[in-house]
């Protein structure tokens, strides 16, 4: 199976479990693998046999941006389940979402979530 990446899209946005958190908001970065076959497109250079990069950047920033979640847990999935909306080629998805400025008791760090979904058959 071939995969499609995206990686270190960056988002500002207001997830998280704490007041300041929803009022001031912070960035956040997504990471995306896509599996899909890529058979078609490799061969005949068609653009209509691949996904739109574009449309799945758009469809990870809508989550981001459109949304409040108290998890990054549940903000990996949510993308994870737009992602899987959006094309019905892709069969498997993966995304991890890191918060750099998580609320850590040390000087410096991040925190992030991977997850994997596939298409239910």
């Amino acid at each position: 199976m071939d995969v499609i990446f995206l990686e270190d899209l960056a988002f500002f946005a207001y997830h998280g479990l704490y007041e300041e958190e929803a009022r001031l908001g912070q960035r956040f970065h997504v990471d995306l693998a896509c599996w899909l076959d890529l058979g078609p497109a490799s061969r005949e250079d068609d653009y209509a046999l691949t996904v739109c990069y574009g449309t799945l950047t758009r469809t990870v920033e809508t989550v981001v941006t459109g949304s409040r979640f108290k998890l990054i847990e549940r903000l990996a999935g949510a993308i994870a389940e737009a992602v899987l909306a959006a094309d019905p080629r892709i069969d498997r998805v993966r995304v991890r979402v890191h918060k750099p400025g998580a609320p850590l008791p040390v000087a410096s760090g991040r925190a992030s979530v991977q997850i994997e979904r596939a298409r239910e058959s």
